[in-house]
């Protein structure tokens, strides 16, 4: 045969790209053996309580360096442009920064600027204006800060309790509150994505909204009824998080995006990041904070769905709503919430493993892309940025405060590294635009200061001794979404009985929560709109016990009709690898974890591939004091 020969060409074709897969394979091992190696501490040399008290002095002078930059370049604007040392408005015009970033001052007993913040909002802020702003984000950054910052304020527990407090903040918060309630007058419940502050819901507002933010609004909305003694704001919330759950699939997962108006779901890629992430966060911290198990009940139920049909050990993946067919293998930066969550429900073996797993894309990259590909094992086109997250941190700091394992406290001087080194900007810090090149951008999200740098502070300052302000300080965390800490003495026991299915949430150091201080009755009318009610509901939809099904489509219609994932996907099969290195060899002593993987084709017909997903091995060991 000639060198030409179709055959022989084909036959040189597959060597090549099996000659590629294997050098690609071995790398991949290789870095994994070195990874475990730093992550048991064999090279990298772990935090004293010496050098944590300097990380911690570190962290503050990073809050300072943001924060001043802000308050001279930028304030009373929302954000900080960190680069060009400017100033500009992104959600409402309303110092958003200085709003999401009380709580933080207070943690670091900066009881100057705390005072004069809280003396500043009283007195200039107010909400009358004609600007569209996100439910979503205007809950759990404006409205969730103007709580904390009241409790905080009028709370001589705390040592920040401000004398001339004259619960400004709460009056803001509620008057704030009661004008995104518009945006909850729909047949199922579930709210606009955005409200006019002035007029309402524009006639041209869309009526798709995600998951996320129909479901994230509970916490602020529930203690700020607590607070007032009007139900209507937890009620609203509530029956919010009873419309999407009503709405799940018979597989108990919910989708990305739906219509509030006929309640269809518009995106059924169910997964635990983009677009869904906190859904499942509010589930489980509305039972811790206020006691109420309708809550842990959907948690529970929900959580299992996502082991079952999104875990691929260590990695979770998106799937369809109804079929469970993968259609995205996709670490996404905002799953990486997802272990310190599962620290607060007591599931603390999963959650080790996937940290290790999501933390070697932050060390193969210096910051996390917003879209990895598990796959490709590659960053995600056109999902290269790292916006200053904070959720890996955040679970870093769960999983510390639950194990005391000092690997944690090397991930966490290695996010200092690689913020000083890559983000730091003359007035601040700097989205990266591209982890790969670490291009910065000039734009500093106000979670930054809110979320990211402090729960590096209160990672280090968990590490400090017994000394420290997270255990012996006089906050308790609430463990929202922007982690607003709340006063301890404003948070009493409540008297709750335990659900049988609620084993792993024992242990989690949460035995408070906030109790129902009114009962509950009609409240006055804010508009002649506001139902209060999700009527499309049973009590059996409510609390779980039966799924909603569209009356215009019938029910066999859901469970049959073919899943059509909305993206394509790169399967990468590596059964063949030779593995003749002494070091990959006895790394592959262990089984390796072989997914698979169903994907359907244009034509509806399903076709099955083996995903190896990377595995973590750094769990083999269990902690006795666990």
């Amino acid at each position: 045969m000639s060198p030409t020969n179709p055959l022989v060409y084909t036959f040189h074709l597959r060597k090549k790209k099996k000659i590629l897969m294997e050098d690609k394979s071995r790398w991949l091992l290789c870095a994994i053996f070195i990874s475990l190696l730093l992550d048991h501490g064999v090279v990298a040399v772990g935090v004293t309580h010496e050098e944590a008290k300097l990380l911690r002095d570190e962290v503050r002078e990073m809050f300072y360096h943001s924060f001043d930059g802000y308050m001279k370049h930028a304030f009373p604007l929302d954000e900080l442009k960190p680069l060009s040392c400017e100033g500009e408005d992104t959600l409402g015009g309303y110092a958003l920064t200085l709003i999401d970033s009380l709580d933080t001052l207070a943690l670091l007993g900066d009881r100057a600027n705390f005072t004069s913040s809280v003396e500043w909002i009283g007195k200039n802020l107010q909400f009358n204006i004609n600007k569209t702003v996100s439910v979503f984000e205007t809950s759990i950054r404006v409205l969730g800060g103007l709580l904390s910052a009241h409790l905080i304020a009028s709370d001589y527990a705390t040592g920040m309790r401000i004398p001339s407090y004259d619960n400004e903040l709460l009056v803001l918060a509620e008057d704030l509150a009661r004008r995104m309630l518009p945006a909850f007058d729909t047949p199922t419940g579930i709210p606009f994505g955005s409200v006019n502050l002035m007029h309402g819901v524009d006639k041209h507002e869309s009526k798709i909204t995600s998951t996320a933010g129909g479901g994230t609004l509970t916490l602020e909305f529930g203690v700020l009824s607590r607070l007032t003694n009007d139900p209507v704001f937890e009620q609203v919330a509530k029956n919010a998080v009873r419309g999407l759950w009503a709405r799940r699939s018979n597989l108990d997962l919910v989708g990305a995006h739906i219509n509030v108006f006929t309640g269809e779901w518009t995106q059924k890629d169910a997964g635990i990041g983009t677009s869904i992430d906190s859904f499942y966060e509010y589930l489980l911290k509305a039972y811790i904070l206020f006691g109420d198990e309708e809550y842990l009940y959907m948690f529970q139920e929900a959580y299992g769905a996502v082991m079952q049909y999104l875990h691929k050990d260590p990695w979770y993946v998106e799937v369809n709503m109804d079929s469970a067919a993968i259609v995205w293998p996709l670490f996404n930066s905002l799953q990486a919430f997802w272990p310190g969550l599962q620290v607060l429900a007591g599931d603390i073996d999963p959650a080790i493993r996937t940290h290790t797993a999501f933390f070697s894309v932050w060390r193969r990259y210096g910051f996390t892309p917003e879209g990895f590909n598990l796959a490709t094992l590659s960053v995600q086109h056109g999902q290269k940025s790292y916006p200053l997250r904070p959720e890996l941190i955040e679970s870093t700091y769960w999983l510390y405060k639950a194990t005391r394992d000092p690997r944690y406290l090397d991930a966490g001087r290695d996010f200092v590294t690689s913020l000083q080194y890559g983000a730091r900007c003359p007035c601040g810090y700097c989205h990266i635009t591209d982890v790969e090149f670490h291009k910065q951008e000039d734009h500093m999200e106000s979670f930054f200061l809110a979320e990211t740098v402090k729960y590096l502070w209160l990672l280090f300052d968990l590490a400090v001794g017994p000394d420290n302000r997270v255990e012996n300080g006089p906050y308790q965390s609430n463990a929202a979404g922007k982690e607003e800490q709340y006063p301890a003495a404003n948070i009493s026991s409540a008297s709750t009985q335990d659900s049988n299915d609620s084993s792993k949430i024992s242990g989690n150091g949460f035995g408070n929560s906030i109790p129902l201080q009114y009962p509950y009755q009609e409240p006055s009318p804010i508009t002649g709109l506001i139902k209060g009610v999700c009527p499309a509901l049973t009590h059996a939809q409510k609390y779980g016990l039966s799924h909603l099904f569209l009356e215009r489509i019938p029910q066999e219609d859901v469970s049959t009709t073919p899943a059509k994932p909305g993206r394509s996907m790169v399967l990468i099969s590596d059964q063949t690898i030779d593995k003749t290195n002494p070091e990959e060899a006895a790394l592959s002593a262990q089984p390796e974890p072989i997914v698979a993987v169903s994907g359907s084709s244009d034509n509806g017909q399903t076709t099955d591939e083996e995903l190896t997903l990377l595995e973590s091995e750094t769990d083999s060991t269990e902690d006795p004091t666990l």
